[in-house]
């Protein structure tokens, strides 16, 4: 009877995925070398996802690939960066095996491919509890103009690009609950989409931005912090999907099923401050992306959540780790 796979089979199956790019050497060192690009930041973002938190125990290996790419990518786009590599840690308890990691393998390379990053490296481990996995993902932004969070402004508009509330339904539809168009918001929560398309319209008329993973209020509540000033979030007027919209007709308590979608995170839109709030709304339906005008920063601190003229008290803001 053969070994069972190691660390060093793991290693060698994962090599392709560097694209035989110089900077990861092949995986055969401690280290990846990345050379810099004159003209530009480098931008680093690091994620991690717990089973049974951040993905559905049991998901699909490849599945839970492709979320941990387009999910950890997303940061990258909303600083409108370029993106190129990643490394990867993964603990695998053994329940998981060789099938699991070679479908993993499956999942970064379709994805890796889409997006157009390398592997670099990483580090992989076994562990007795849910499987963990982590990616560091790089990228390039010309120098001095990353958009961050801290670019807001009082007088600036809050947009929302992207539809908000999907996440929040797409992890029911994903856990089975019956919802109209089921198929759709459950795809959305597994495999959010990094708004990278949004590049050249964030460029030209975002002043700072951040992608909705812990909910849209807690986000931009986030970039406001980082800014010094507050802002008011008005969930009227909230870019929705058509199931989103199809399921907010159907709830008993419109105030309190909007907070749910604009608290629920997992959606992967940008939430951006724009001196011309109806510029950046027009670029990203340009793209072909939903977006909206959806409140203001002003001067103060904290955020002030309305429907309109009715001010609501929204209790818990959003995703928060215990």
């Amino acid at each position: 009877m053969s070994d069972p796979p190691d660390e060093f089979d793991w290693i060698a199956a994962l090599r392709p995925l560097t694209r035989g790019a110089p900077t990861a050497l092949g995986l055969m060192d401690d280290a990846a070398v990345l050379p810099s690009r004159p003209g530009c930041d480098l931008v680093i973002s690091e994620d991690a996802m717990v089973e049974g938190v951040h993905f559905l125990a049991g998901e699909r290996a490849d599945i839970i690939a492709r979320r941990l790419l387009r999910t950890s990518l997303s940061d990258l786009a909303a600083k409108a960066a370029e993106p190129f590599g990643y490394t990867l840690t993964t603990a695998w308890p053994a329940a998981r095996g060789w099938d699991d990691r070679m479908a993993f393998i499956r999942g970064l390379d379709e994805d890796g491919a889409r997006y157009g990053v390398v592997l670099l490296g990483g580090d992989t481990v076994t562990t007795p509890g849910p499987l963990m996995v982590s990616a560091t993902v790089f990228g390039w932004v010309r120098s001095g103009r990353t958009i961050l969070r801290s670019g807001a402004s009082p007088g600036q508009a809050l947009v929302a690009c992207g539809v908000i509330g999907d996440g929040y339904l797409g992890l029911k539809a994903a856990g089975g609950e019956p919802l109209a168009g089921a198929e759709a918001l459950a795809r959305h929560y597994r495999l959010p989409e990094p708004r990278f398309d949004l590049r050249a319209a964030l460029r030209a008329h975002a002043a700072a931005a951040a992608d909705v993973s812990d909910g849209l209020v807690a986000d931009a509540l986030h970039v406001a912090r980082a800014s010094g000033c507050r802002v008011i979030i008005d969930l009227a007027r909230l870019p929705l999907s058509a199931p989103a919209g199809a399921w907010l007709t159907r709830q008993p308590d419109r105030a309190q099923a909007l907070l749910q979608l604009a608290t629920g995170g997992d959606d992967y839109a940008l939430v951006c401050a724009a001196a011309d709030g109806e510029a950046l709304v027009s670029a990203a339906k340009a793209c072909g992306i939903p977006a909206a005008n959806v409140g203001a920063f002003v001067e103060g601190t904290g955020v002030e959540v309305r429907i309109g003229d009715r001010v609501l008290a929204p209790g818990q803001l959003g995703w928060r780790h215990r």
